[in-house]
């Protein structure tokens, strides 16, 4: 048994940062009572984990390399957890934000380096045993964390989703310590600081940007300042990593069509997949009067489903063509976000199981293969770096998608009744994601297909999440 209590550590932080995500989306109607908040204070208690996730995974990979993965992963415990308790006490809605965002930074660090953790703990067949095992707690997370987050907000309170991670993190830090053998570091890594201020920089400033244009309309001066000052340090990180001797994510990469086309596909996921569910979540209980333990497992049917495709089918699938797993899974998944718009002023919560299994089963045939297709349109010494890039693509869509989907809802519902307002503006966000996944499963297609060479199948692998690799 001690064997694998290496794996245990690994698998129980993986596991608390990734229902992290999706815990959240049933508690919001309850946090935005208690603190008194609205529609874009609850966008950022998502995009604050979001945001500083795929803001900082790049380079917190690379302060692993240069001081260790052990003490690396061992830190983002510590702050994820303390970052949680931030969360359960907080008495604001701009606390509650500060402190997911310091979930977030955790989360990076943790994320950066669990893998990297278990390929250097195991060798031959305990490692595949290792990344399967982690593979499937970290696919059944997103499903986890609606469940539990009704159950605890219905039994306990809305700030009880954060104080469970305090004993979660307590045994992973002291098995970790324990478990884990002195990490490889190499001293002469050099860290991108500037090119991750950059990148920081554009990201929350676009992010802010359409929240804010989504709440005092595009003419608003505040939002227009942000997009342009997104849109400037945006072009201030394509010139940082043009120059960089060690660029965070270095440009040649994108001459890649299948690399490119991978980074459009993690991006356009999260966005089709799942950027509708906090604005789902407050359907069901605000509108429909769900508890959240009912709203919860009402969204079930999308993990579920893309769990079983991608463990009953996945093995099937890895020798298909890229093109048709990855960009027709977001082909399907556009086409289940448009299909959730069948929900209307009569609607009970079934409306949105077409939509979910239809989500679920493009989610489960695209995501195992993600990871694996893009490390094999890049150099292998470049794999880290790609991966990382592949994962931060994932959490932008996902930030960047509340935030737009949001300000449509809020755009398209304003000045009608509340009951027509509320269905517009959801069917409005859910067509919109529909036709974003649509448009970007064509583009995935066209790039692989005209991949500058070919792009080897990947391999047979275990569910990843549906969310996070």
């Amino acid at each position: 048994m001690r064997k694998w209590l290496p794996l245990l550590a690994a698998c129980l932080g993986s596991f608390m940062l990734l229902i992290d995500v999706t815990i959240v989306n049933v508690a919001l109607p309850d946090i935005a009572a208690d603190l008194g908040t609205g529609l874009s204070g609850l966008q950022w208690v998502i995009d604050g984990y979001a945001l500083a996730l795929a803001a900082l995974l790049l380079m917190l990979g690379s302060l692993a390399d240069r001081f260790g993965a052990k003490p690396t992963y061992l830190i983002g415990l510590a702050l994820f957890a303390a970052a949680s308790l931030g969360c359960g006490v907080a008495g604001s809605a701009e606390v509650l934000v500060a402190a997911r965002a310091a979930q977030g930074i955790g989360g990076a660090a943790m994320l950066a380096t669990t893998l990297s953790l278990l390929h250097a703990t195991y060798t031959g067949r305990d490692r595949g045993i290792a990344f399967s095992a982690w593979g499937a707690v970290s696919g059944a997370a997103a499903g986890v964390g609606v469940v539990l987050g009704g159950v605890l907000t219905d039994l306990l309170s809305w700030r009880w989703i954060f104080f469970v991670n305090l004993p979660i993190a307590v045994l992973a830090i002291a098995l970790s310590a324990i478990a884990f053998g002195p990490s490889p570091r190499r001293a002469e890594r050099r860290v991108d600081v500037v090119g991750m201020l950059a990148f920081t920089a554009a990201a929350t400033a676009v992010t802010y940007g359409v929240i804010r244009a989504g709440e005092h309309g595009w003419g608003d001066r505040g939002a227009a300042v942000a997009l342009i000052g997104g849109a400037i340090a945006l072009i201030a990180f394509v010139l940082i990593e043009s120059f960089s001797t060690a660029p965070m994510l270095p440009l040649p990469l994108l001459r890649s069509a299948g690399f490119t086309a991978t980074l459009i596909a993690a991006v356009g996921m999260s966005f089709a997949a799942f950027a509708s569910s906090p604005l789902l979540s407050l359907w069901l209980q605000q509108y429909l009067h769900l508890t959240p333990l009912r709203a919860g497992l009402s969204m079930l049917p999308l993990s579920v489903c893309a769990f079983l495709v991608s463990g009953v089918f996945g093995r099937l699938l890895h020798d298909v063509a890229p093109k048709w797993t990855i960009g027709g899974g977001l082909a399907l998944i556009g086409a289940g976000s448009t299909l959730l718009t069948i929900i209307d002023t009569g609607s009970s919560w079934a409306a949105t199981v077409p939509g979910y299994l239809v989500i679920g089963v493009g989610v489960g045939i695209m995501a195992p293969p993600l990871v694996a297709v893009g490390l094999a349109a890049v150099p292998p010494q470049q794999s880290g770096t790609a991966a990382g890039a592949i994962n931060t693509a994932r959490q932008l869509g996902l930030a960047l998608g509340v935030a737009v989907l949001g300000t449509v809802f809020r755009n398209t519902g304003s000045g009608k009744t509340p009951d027509v307002g509320f269905i517009d503006g959801l069917n409005s966000a859910t067509i919109t994601a529909g036709v974003t996944g649509i448009l970007a499963g064509a583009l995935v297609f066209a790039l692989y297909s005209r991949a500058d060479r070919t792009i080897p199948a990947a391999p047979a692998a275990a569910p990843e999440p549906a969310h996070l690799a």
